[in-house]
């Protein structure tokens, strides 16, 4: 039962339409909106005290002194500016407020007051702008007490918010306790009433620490054992398949066919699907995979145990290219293995692109079951296909939060629940992926194939990029290479970095660039191209009909070109060690050695210095997660998981890890929980119940 934010004194229908634009619908949801941060206003400082790191961090401060020179000055209906000087003795700062005229109304020379606020440097002398302040520093306790910043949406002011959310506390019953008491004892937290109350009204940085220390871990907790219940649901679910009685001969001559052997990491992986696949439970698993590290074959090894006992296997990519890609790869891999009958196997292409005719003909193809394996993109999902017998589904991670695995099987006529492998090519560290992907188990694949080269990484300044361009332009000319530039921006702005069509434009024109020099052929892509024009540039990039492709990062995410061996990524700088390491990737598909080059005007030492010395996707995510400091870069709203209001995936790892271990320990004695895992069902959002 919840209570309407109108039941609050001073909230009226305005104000709570205002606070549903923050998410919050309710008291519950107001109690629950967290500070951003504080203003912490009691450490007073002397003018002469102020410091160049105070300035230059923007850290705000508190000053007391006496005011002279109030100034007020009408500049338009809606501006007036007053300006006063503040001293205290052992120096002064200009004062200066816009639009308060019902405030400085107040003000008068040689008036003791307080004031919070940023101080700048000034022409003449030091400055702050709209400061809050007291006319009654020596009585008005409550100006110097820690006050809450709120996110503001607006019509809303921090003194609004602030008042808000104490009177929602006046009227709303002790907040339910949501953690097991065993826990809370174990990890030392306030009771849950405490620590909502301390973290909106701390009296010092102890509560806050404390009060926010417990509110994280019971928001990472409660996820973690919502995917944890999920994962055991689905593993439950009617109409899972065995595939034990697959051919494993016939498996074993695939894996003989291949050109190379499996990697360690190959072979670990695929033993943990084979485990899965001979169950009675439904497999529901992620391929944590480097990029180039060969998770392909695992999913075709996967297909072909499907199918060898009579099921389909639906492989679904996030574009057309690479649709068409793994169709083309799979068929050769496939080529010379026949089915047990003797039959060829059968694979049909899905996208949404076909031709009618040859759309009708694969449509028909899946309905009747004529097809072992069905590769497409989210024209597999689109209604009028209907699929036979659908033992596996692999996805690719865009999919993976995007699509309900059964969803794309809504049209399938059978009471089967397939197994589902969902492949990642984004390295990132376990402990992370436990929340992302907490409804699955998960494998690490390791390793590349022997015959592949590590790339060679690269960094230069800005300033070298005319030689940087010949470079390329020789190994293109000398040994049939090809290029991708890649910039962070599509067109030119405000902001000085290079743009991908400022440098196509530059390039592709100017006589004295070395492609129109030598007369290289060239493309530009970018996410403001249509799919249709998008597609039509990366295929001739693809079929080696253009050697030079200037793109964004619209290529992250793509196909294998094994005669691109160069990538050189403009401003780089801008991109995290995880995009440039992903970005990098897209090179060092052939056995060619293989070049990244970063090209940058900031020194950016410590990460670029990473990227020169490690080709590990997940050394490199676990450095990324280091330096990249606060934020919720993987952004779980994407996921249908409740948007975290407190918890920060980089700064609270230490956390996290607390919370997975307490949430392992208690799935291990999940019947001593009975009422707590009632509980934790009751609150799993719908959109995450798959």
């Amino acid at each position: 039962m919840t209570t309407p934010l109108t039941a609050i004194s001073g909230i009226q229908q305005t104000r709570a339409k205002q606070l549903e634009a923050l998410g919050v619908r309710c008291v519950e949801d107001l109690i629950t909106l967290y500070p951003r941060g504080y203003e912490f206003r009691a450490n007073v400082k002397r003018i002469c005290e102020i410091t160049g790191a105070d300035i230059t961090a923007q850290t705000a401060i508190t000053l007391i002194g006496t005011i002279s020179d109030v100034k007020s000055k009408y500049i338009r209906s809606n501006l007036t500016i007053t300006s006063m000087r503040l001293s205290d003795m052992t120096g002064s700062v200009v004062i200066t407020m816009f639009n308060q005229v019902y405030n400085v109304k107040k003000l008068y020379p040689n008036q003791k007051i307080a004031v919070f606020g940023n101080v700048t440097q000034g022409v003449y002398s030091l400055e702050m702008n709209n400061p809050a302040f007291t006319i009654n520093p020596d009585n008005d306790r409550d100006f110097f007490e820690i006050k809450p910043i709120y996110p503001l949406s607006a019509g809303l002011s921090q003194n609004m918010m602030r008042k808000f959310i104490k009177n929602a506390f006046a009227i709303t019953k002790a907040p339910k306790e949501n953690l097991p008491s065993d826990i809370i004892e174990k990890r030392r937290f306030p009771s849950r009433k405490t620590a909502l109350i301390n973290i909106h009204f701390p009296k010092n940085e102890a509560d806050i620490c404390a009060a926010r220390k417990r509110l994280v871990y019971e928001e990472l907790f409660i996820i973690q054992l919502m995917l944890m219940l999920i994962k055991t649901d689905k593993k439950a679910a009617d109409g899972a398949i065995s595939f034990a009685n697959s051919d494993n001969g016939i498996i074993d001559k695939f894996i003989r066919s291949l050109p190379f052997e499996l990697t360690a990491g190959q072979r670990k992986v695929w033993q943990d699907i084979i485990i899965d696949m001979n169950s009675t439970k439904a497999m529901n698993r992620l391929v944590l995979g480097d990029v180039g590290s060969g998770k392909t074959v695992v999913a075709v090894l996967a297909m072909l145990k499907a199918i060898l006992c009579g099921y389909t296997a639906v492989f679904m990519a996030p574009t057309e290219i690479l649709a068409r890609q793994h169709y083309s790869n799979i068929n050769k891999m496939l080529d010379n293995i026949t089915m047990p009958g003797g039959d060829k196997i059968k694979i049909t292409l899905l996208t949404g692109s076909l031709p009618l005719k040859e759309k009708r003909q694969a449509l028909e193809e899946i309905k009747q079951g004529f097809s072992h394996i069905i590769i497409g993109t989210h024209a597999l999902i689109q209604a009028g296909v209907t699929f036979r017998r659908p033992g596996i589904v692999i996805t690719d991670e865009q999919h993976r939060f995007g699509v309900k695995q059964r969803e794309i099987l809504q049209n399938s006529d059978d009471n089967i629940s397939p197994d589902v492998l969902v492949m990642s090519a984004t390295p990132i560290p376990r402990t992370l992926a436990l929340v992302l992907y907490g409804d699955l188990d998960i494998s690490t694949l390791k390793g590349k194939p022997s015959q592949r080269k590590p790339v060679i990484t690269l960094v230069r300044q800005s300033d070298a990029r005319e030689n940087i361009y010949k470079w390329a332009t020789d190994q293109i000319t000398r040994k049939n290479a090809q290029v991708y530039i890649v910039h962070p921006l599509i067109e030119q702005g405000e902001s000085d970095m290079l743009s991908v069509e400022e440098n196509y434009k530059k390039m592709t024109t100017d006589a004295n660039s070395p492609f129109v020099e030598k007369k290289i052929s060239t493309g530009l892509v970018h996410g403001k191209m249509s799919a249709k024009d998008k597609a039509s540039v990366m295929e001739d990039f693809v079929n080696g009909k253009t050697s030079v492709l200037f793109s964004t990062t619209v290529i992250e995410v793509g196909v294998d070109v094994p005669k691109a061996t160069i990538m050189i990524i403009e401003n780089a700088e801008r991109f995290g060690l995880a995009q440039l390491h992903q970005l990098r990737g897209r090179v060092g598909r052939g056995a060619d050695q293989s070049y990244c080059v970063l090209v940058t005007r900031a020194s950016d030492g410590p990460r670029m210095k990473i990227m020169e010395q490690s080709n590990d996707g997940f050394e490199i995510s676990e450095k990324d997660l280091e330096l990249r400091g606060p934020g919720d870069f993987f952004g779980t709203q994407q996921s249908g998981l409740p948007p975290f209001k407190i918890a920060n995936l980089y700064s609270d790892t230490d956390i996290l890890k607390e919370a997975q271990q307490d949430a392992l320990l208690l799935e291990k004695n999940i019947s001593e929980y009975d009422d707590y895992i009632k509980y934790i069902k009751s609150i799993i959002p719908s959109k995450i119940s798959l």
